[in-house]
């Protein structure tokens, strides 16, 4: 039977960030990913957005982990030469009543160490981006973009570098905890049973019902899995802005924005729809329904300037109407399972957080 120190379950841009941090603390580890790609799930199906760390409660990890994760990231960037901008990013209150929101938005962002917003009058946001109709507006000067497929092969080639390893198209089927670590079952391109002290699940939309299958862990100790899709558009034409708009918050999200990739397409998203089961097919029913929430700040985009791009699923640990839920990273202080570690509802902002999050995990393991 093989024996590893740690290992990693899921390739996406959690699994390969602790990977690496762990290999760069000189410890052995393996990443091992279902799929035969890496990053195939959340990791490649989302905005693209490093974020500011403006909307979370004070004192969660997410606020916690956005914030440090953000300068992580950015420097990571500089230094493994992976294509980003601080293109910044509009939050427009599109009546006067949502003005008092923008101000709560405001505070909760202070509260959190994020002290670079500006208070923006409609004439500045005019002056700023002309096609924009709002009532006002924070800009948010350190939001940005980034190429998440770059970062995660940046971090891939770090792990490698350390000595560790990715193993794709390797499906973990059974964890079974033992006295000084664990055994772990797999199929797939390397299927068998691998010894291993640390598991570190990381598995995203599958980590829930991965936990589900440890004989020796408190069911009381997993949350319930739940999923929302969230649909993107892209814009047929050139961008009419050249920064990033949002509209204040919805419940379950951050509500329907404009978002830029590296090349400046626009695109549209993402909405909060419920599923039962992690489903990627796109469903352009509610088109009409988008284009009216985009009018809202930009009046001079139709339904006909939208065109069906994409899906993300999101893995959550609340149901609709339930308030947002927090990173969960339980370690054996939480489970009681020594050298075990669960990330739970690792969803938005998890891609800005992913370099702090696997610095906790690395902490946790040492």
């Amino acid at each position: 039977m093989d024996e590893v120190e740690c290992i990693v379950i899921g390739g996406g841009v959690i699994g390969l960030a602790c990977g690496a941090s762990i290999a760069r603390s000189g410890r052995e580890v393996l990443v091992l990913e279902a799929e035969d790609a890496i990053g195939t799930h959340t990791s490649s199906r989302n905005s693209e957005v490093v974020h500011a760390g403006i909307y979370y409660p004070k004192g969660s990890l997410k606020a916690l982990l956005c914030r440090r994760g953000r300068d992580m990231l950015y420097r990571y960037a500089e230094e493994r030469s992976i294509p980003h901008r601080r293109i910044g990013k509009l939050i427009v209150a599109t009546s006067p009543e949502q003005l008092a929101q923008l101000a709560q938005i405001a505070d909760r962002a202070a509260g959190n160490g994020v002290e670079d917003l500006r208070h923006l009058s409609p004439r500045d946001v005019s002056a700023m981006e002309p096609a924009l109709r709002s009532s006002g507006a924070l800009l948010s000067p350190s939001t940005g973009i980034i190429d998440s497929h770059a970062l995660m092969l940046a971090l891939e080639a770090e792990l490698q570098e350390h000595g560790g390893m990715v193993v794709l198209r390797t499906e973990v089927t059974a964890i079974e905890p033992q006295s000084s670590g664990f055994i772990v079952e797999t199929r797939g391109a390397e299927a068998g049973r691998i010894r291993a002290r640390h598991i570190i699940n990381c598995a995203g939309l599958r980590a829930i019902g991965l936990a589900q299958q440890i004989a020796q862990l408190n069911e009381d100790t997993v949350p319930q899995a739940h999923f929302s899709v969230g649909h993107y558009y892209r814009l047929s034409g050139p961008s009419p802005c050249e920064r990033l708009v949002y509209p204040v918050p919805e419940p379950g999200g951050l509500g329907i924005h404009l978002t830029l990739d590296l090349a400046n397409q626009a695109k549209f998203g993402p909405d909060v729809r419920w599923i039962a089961e992690p489903d990627y097919r796109f469903d352009d029913s509610a088109r009409d329904r988008f284009a009216a929430a985009i009018q809202t700040y930009l009046p001079g985009i139709t339904a006909d300037d939208l065109v069906p791009d994409y899906t993300g699923v999101r893995p959550k640990i609340v149901g609709p109407n339930e308030p947002d839920g927090d990173f969960r990273i339980d370690g054996a202080n939480h489970h009681g399972v020594p050298g075990l570690i669960n990330l739970f509802g690792i969803e938005s902002p998890g891609l800005t957080a992913s370099l702090a999050i696997a610095d906790h995990v690395a902490q946790i393991i040492d």
